[in-house]
């Protein structure tokens, strides 16, 4: 608001704070994804091509390439945050916008992606994830890794709470409750979905078309 333009305008015209945004998510993704990874790998498992949606520079990618060696992973983020990186190593970046189209392949990732923004623009993320996989007979799904409010203990819910107001301050989004998550996978054409684990104050949900 200071500056006149949204949070995602402003990591497009400002290079230093995108620099130091991106290093921030890189450095939560590798704390959370090698616990994704030992604890509930099996949320991967019979996956033989996967996009990380607003994956940055691709710690998850590369990780979940690395325990996955025959699973091609795909990042999919926004001109300034991959146009510069190389395709040449275990995964491949791809510039796009997320609201518009996203590579096919047999499960999207979407990490603290969802509560950066509104029901409305939540659904129309989902719809192309639901464009982008198979159906669940044929292995398709979207891994969810986001907030489930009320989910957890009370010194997390507090955190899960202090949480949402930031999300409300420096994006249009916010944090949601179980029947929250599910109107907007409903809504967006899914048909079911399985919270598989609590990681702290944050959840993996499954949802399938």
């Amino acid at each position: 608001m200071a500056h006149g333009c949204t949070f995602w305008e402003l990591t497009s015209q400002r290079p230093e704070f995108n620099k130091l945004f991106n290093h921030a998510m890189a450095s939560d993704s590798s704390f959370l994804c090698d616990f994704i990874i030992n604890e509930h790998g099996n949320v991967f498992q019979k996956i033989s091509s996967l996009v990380d949606v607003g994956g940055g520079s691709g710690s998850v990618a590369i990780a979940i390439a690395k325990a996955f060696p025959k699973m091609e992973c795909i990042v999919l983020d926004l001109p300034q945050v991959v146009g510069h990186l190389s395709t040449d190593g275990l995964v491949k970046f791809v510039s796009g916008d997320m609201f518009n189209n996203i590579p096919p392949a047999d499960a999207v990732f979407l990490k603290h992606i969802l509560h950066d923004w509104c029901d409305e623009d939540c659904i129309k993320i989902l719809q192309r994830c639901k464009e982008a996989i198979p159906s669940r007979d044929d292995g398709g799904k979207v891994i969810v890794v986001d907030i489930v409010v009320g989910s957890v203990g009370t010194i997390h819910r507090e955190l899960q709470l202090l949480v949402d107001i930031s999300m409300m301050t420096v994006t249009k989004g916010k944090e949601r409750d179980e029947e929250e998550w599910w109107n907007i996978f409903k809504e967006a054409g899914y048909i079911s979905y399985k919270i598989v684990a609590t990681l702290g104050f944050r959840s993996i949900i499954e949802v399938y078309p």
